[in-house]
């Protein structure tokens, strides 16, 4: 590719088929040939549609390639020719299709993407429901699944996007007149796809799909421009919400306003939008912003939260970014003193919002002082009492030393230490204390200090101006100290709240599933008498610590509540019983889907089990019962005389076969019975040399057997039984090597183990060898279906035993048999796994 700037692309979209997409992008093209433009035709479906053949004429039109598929001959876009003839502008139908099989690009839009990057323009054609966006909705309303999709990234990258529109009467008037479809097609096309009520609908969704586009675009150039001025192009409503009880009713009237904004559809878009403080106080927890945003979901708007330390500058900020119109806030829910002191929030954004329209909504918490939105002294009654008692008492206690030691100051001075007591009266008892001594101590200073003393009159104007100062600058310094007092407060609270939140996180990650160590750490974290989880059917999930006594009960998802019994004031705390619940939430999610995990793996387990034992049944049952089948067969034919030994020899066959059905059987009944856990040992002292001679007896397998070898305490059919199978895994896989059995004892258990010099078993896959069904590929099909050593090691350990494998010194496998012994204290000679057999 050259260095010439990518190609722009231009989109003709449509609604439905027969709109005129095509005839439109091949009339751009025709003006754009006459205007001298190289232009070119690379594919177009003229649908036997004569006037779109006709626009056609005078086009150069590149000669498509041809594709075998199967039986079929198809033509597609012939891509490298349009890109060796590279013209200036090239016109492609049918942005969506999906190209034949074999070629370059699976779809249509990514040769229109080769194109735009060779530099070369693009006009192209497109339906609504082709976008992949609207895929499932286009489903929804003409019952027809699209299959060719475009991203809508990609149609929404084009430099313009044209409306090829119709009413859905003219479109069927055209469909009627043969203008869209052949004649045989038109009545199954106008009952069906092309019903009133779907063309509309499409239409709609055009229209919508394309304004919010032109949307984007104005951000965008906004953006480009800094333009942060209200461009009222359509209604857009931001609504204010504090998280208190009053944010519902705000969100419901701004859901109205919208509706009324736009009649005849869904609305204007609205917004709910909560300002979070930059410090972190005063926060509303999150289980708080979870039902609002599922409020402001249901209403059909949405929800954001931004951060600011100033509500008023972040609102508007926020509506400004998103071209509203409107923003609706509360009214507010101070008092008059406090709004002629300092401004609200309301009344800043009035006075800011520039060409913002407000609304100040008014609301039943605008009515009463909530109690828990409004600020309430977290001194307590008792220092609140002493800081009435002191801004009551203590001026005329400071009065009297400053009357007894008159000579050794004057007025300034005397001003100063009342000024110095109302600071304390705030820091003891808060605001109210403090206005009470700033009163108190104002009207003592001018009593007793300043002259005319012993008279509330003051002779001089300056004296007056002083006490009235003094007055003012009292209450407004006990208002600061109050502020800094309360917002310290806050800040210990909060910096309590990290550190209490950081416990618990800590605690709650080491808890893991464990529902019982959950709710421990939740009794001491809260120091309360108990807590429980209980399904909200009463089961009860788990519990810890008294279950008595004043109980408070938090939701735990929709199906489960959490009770905590003991002081609830102690666990009101939301963003500590809000980190509680996600992490209980999370577990009871997280051993949902263990349970889960664990049936499907129990299911594919049972599923690889039966796929094993089919196999098994059509295998290997199969073949010992074709040999004894074959054998009977000839023994009962009267047309065969059969000599002595032939005839042993097929009762030989007939034997052999038997037997192997029969062992066949039983480790498939022993198998069941270890997987339900029906297998019960019947546990005594078992003389391990004599099992020993039992199994290996009439072999030339080599045994060891210490002679002072203690008994061990196991099922002697059952033992008898492991070493037979673990015995004859032996000698298959010894490969013709001789194999030997020893026994030995260390410690308290009692060790048999069986050791062959066959090709071994890498320690990747030993484990995997005491699996059902597994033959690791060295025994041959019909030897067997491998369930030798999973019954053993199931019946050693239904014995208190372990059975495992290990390499045998110089090549080899050795299993080992561990049992426990039978009144062992110690045994003198450890065991030597790799010991070697005697020479």
């Amino acid at each position: 590719m050259d260095d010439r700037e990518r190609g722009r692309l231009r989109v003709y979209l449509g609604a439905a088929p027969g709109v005129g997409k095509t005839f439109a992008m091949l009339d751009e093209g025709r003006r754009r040939l006459e205007r001298g433009t190289d232009v070119v035709v690379a594919i177009v479906e003229t649908h036997g549609r004569p006037r779109t053949a006709e626009q056609l004429e005078g086009l150069e039109v590149v000669a498509r390639r041809t594709v075998q598929h199967g039986a079929t001959e198809l033509t597609e876009l012939d891509l490298d020719a349009v890109l060796a003839r590279a013209p200036k502008v090239v016109l492609v139908d049918e942005l969506a299709h999906t190209n034949a099989p074999g070629s370059r690009n699976v779809k249509r839009w990514q040769d229109v993407d080769e194109l735009l990057e060779a530099g070369i323009d693009v006009v192209t054609t497109v339906n609504v429901q082709h976008l992949e966006s609207l895929n499932d909705v286009t489903e929804a309303i003409t019952g027809v699944r699209q299959r060719e999709t475009v991203p809508d990234a990609f149609v929404r990258s084009a430099e313009a996007i044209e409306l090829v529109d119709m009413s859905p009467s003219a479109l069927r008037r055209r469909l009627a007149h043969g203008n869209v479809y052949p004649a045989d097609r038109v009545d199954a096309a106008l009952s069906q796809f092309f019903r009133e009520g779907n063309l509309a609908a499409l239409r709609e969704l055009a229209l919508l799909w394309l304004a919010e586009r032109v949307d984007e675009g104005l951000e965008r150039y906004r953006e480009r421009h800094e333009i942060d001025a209200t461009w009222a192009t359509r209604e857009r409503i931001v609504v204010a919400v504090t998280g208190g009880p009053e944010s519902e009713p705000l969100m419901r009237r701004a859901a109205r306003i919208a509706s009324r904004a736009r009649p005849g559809d869904d609305g204007a878009p609205w917004t709910a939008l909560y300002v979070s403080r930059g410090d972190g106080l005063r926060q509303t927890g999150p289980a708080r912003l979870e039902e609002l945003r599922r409020t402001a979901k249901e209403l059909g708007g949405s929800f954001h939260t931004a951060v600011g330390d100033d509500a008023a500058t972040a609102i508007l900020d926020f509506a400004r970014g998103r071209n509203a119109t409107q923003v609706l806030i509360g009214a507010s829910r101070r008092g008059r003193l406090s709004t002629l002191l300092r401004p609200g929030i309301g009344e800043t954004i009035v006075a800011e919002s520039g060409d913002i329209d407000v609304h100040i909504v008014t609301h039943d918490e605008a009515r009463r002082r909530d109690a828990r939105v409004r600020e309430q002294s977290a001194l307590g009654p008792r220092r609140t009492v002493a800081g009435f008692v002191l801004g009551l008492l203590g001026p005329f206690v400071l009065a009297s030393v400053l009357l007894a030691t008159s000579d050794l100051h004057g007025l300034p001075t005397e001003a100063m230490l009342f000024m110095v007591l109302v600071v304390a009266v705030a820091l003891l008892g808060g605001l109210w204390p403090a206005v009470l001594a700033s009163l108190v101590s104002g009207g003592v200073l001018n009593y007793y200090f300043t002259p005319p003393t012993r008279t509330l009159q003051i002779a001089s104007g300056e004296n007056a101006v002083a006490v009235v100062l003094f007055v003012l600058v009292g209450i407004s310094v006990a208002l600061v100290v109050d502020r800094a007092a309360r917002v310290a407060g806050l800040a210990a609270r909060a910096r309590q709240q990290a550190d209490t939140l950081s416990v618990l996180a800590h605690r709650l990650v080491h808890a893991g599933n464990d529902l019982d160590r959950l709710l421990r750490s939740t009794v001491e974290l809260f120091g309360l008498r108990g807590a429980a989880l209980r399904s909200n059917d009463g089961a009860v999930l788990g519990c810890h610590g008294d279950p008595t006594g004043p109980e408070q009960e938090v939701p735990v998802g929709p199906d489960h509540v959490l009770v905590l019994h003991g002081d609830a004031s102690r666990t009101a705390d939301e963003p500590l019983i809000a980190a509680l619940v996600a992490h209980a939430t999370v577990l009871l999610e997280r051993r949902t889907a263990m349970a889960v995990k664990a049936e499907q793996r129990y299911l594919a387990e049972g599923e690889r089990t039966r796929t094993a034992l089919l196999a098994a049944v059509s295998h290997d049952l199969r073949t010992p019962l074709a040999a004894v089948k074959a054998a009977v067969s000839s023994l009962r034919d009267p047309g065969i005389t059969w000599s002595d030994e032939d005839r042993a020899d097929l009762l030989e066959t007939i034997e052999d076969g038997a037997d192997r059905l029969d062992a066949l059987v039983v480790d498939l009944l022993d198998m069941s019975r270890l997987q339900t856990g029906a297998v019960v040992a019947r546990q005594e002292s078992v003389d391990v040399s004599a099992v020993v001679a039992r199994v290996v007896g009439g072999t030339a397998i080599e045994v060891d057997v210490a002679d002072d070898l203690p008994e061990a305490r196991a099922d002697a059919a059952l033992l008898e039984r492991v070493l037979a199978n673990v015995v004859e895994n032996a000698l298959k896989h010894a490969g013709g090597t001789s194999v030997r059995v020893d026994a030995t004892c260390v410690g308290d258990r009692v060790v048999v183990r069986v050791v062959d010099r066959g090709p071994g078993v890498p320690e990747s896959r030993r484990e995997e060898m005491f699996e059902p069904f597994q033959r690791l590929g060295d025994v041959p099909r019909g030897n067997g279906v491998g369930l030798g050593l999973a019954v053993a090691r199931g019946l050693t350990e239904a014995m208190g035993g372990t059975l495992t494998a290990e390499d045998t010194p110089g090549g080899g496998l050795t299993l080992l048999v561990e049992l426990p012994g039978e009144g062992i204290s110690s045994w003198p000679a450890p065991l030597d796994s790799n010991r070697e057999a005697p020479a």
